[in-house]
């Protein structure tokens, strides 16, 4: 385990209200969000894990008639959610031991999976299955291949890892998704690298 790894959620913590002031409103994913959207049902469940303050990406979404649920670690972030959106449901948890009880048609991790240690992320796509409904799509974003990079932010480390593509599909397969869409650093938003699977049929 990276010890920067174990740092993340205390940095988010420590600095939820200025990144969420950095973050803004500006939505460079919205291609991205429409191509999920496009997968889901109308007034779709939505799971946003690690959702930040709910700027831009759960606004959005609710606007299109996605019901959104929000976690993140942040109880900081979290109030901010709360009181921009005090009619969905936002939880303060971690999302590796993440267990709401229920299902949702989409499940979304934009900028926050990336943030697990390898290992963490292996054990990620059960939880995701766990909280899948029949046919539910699932978006998250990664690095470009196999490894850990450790960026700054606000003075501290911010750490990221990321598993290999073949892996990330094995993983992906295993829980039941098939992948619809996979770019790597995606120059249309941002140099995202983008992950799109929904629940294989049958």
């Amino acid at each position: 385990m990276n010890p920067d790894a174990d740092r993340i959620i205390g940095l988010y913590q420590r600095h939820g209200r200025a990144w969420a002031q950095d973050r803004g409103n500006r939505l460079m994913e919205r291609t991205w969000l429409d191509r999920f959207r496009a997968r889901l049902p109308g007034g779709a469940a939505v799971l946003d894990i690690g959702c930040g303050s709910g700027e831009p990406i759960a606004r959005y979404l609710t606007r299109q008639g996605c019901h959104v649920t929000g976690v993140d670690s942040s109880p900081e972030l979290i109030a901010l959610c709360t009181a921009s959106f005090p009619d969905l449901a936002w939880h303060i948890a971690d999302m590796r031991t993440l267990a709401l009880a229920r299902r949702f048609d989409g499940l979304l991790a934009w900028d926050s999976f990336f943030h697990l240690c390898p290992d963490d992320q292996r054990r990620m796509f059960a939880i995701f299955r766990q909280h899948a409904a029949p046919r539910a799509a699932l978006m998250f974003t990664s690095g470009p291949a196999h490894g850990e990079a450790i960026g700054s932010y606000r003075g501290e480390p911010l750490y990221h890892a990321s598993l290999d593509a073949d892996e990330y599909r094995a993983l992906l397969s295993a829980n039941g998704f098939d992948v619809v869409a996979h770019v790597i650093e995606d120059p249309d938003c941002g140099g995202h690298t983008v992950w799109l699977a929904q629940i294989e049929t049958g």
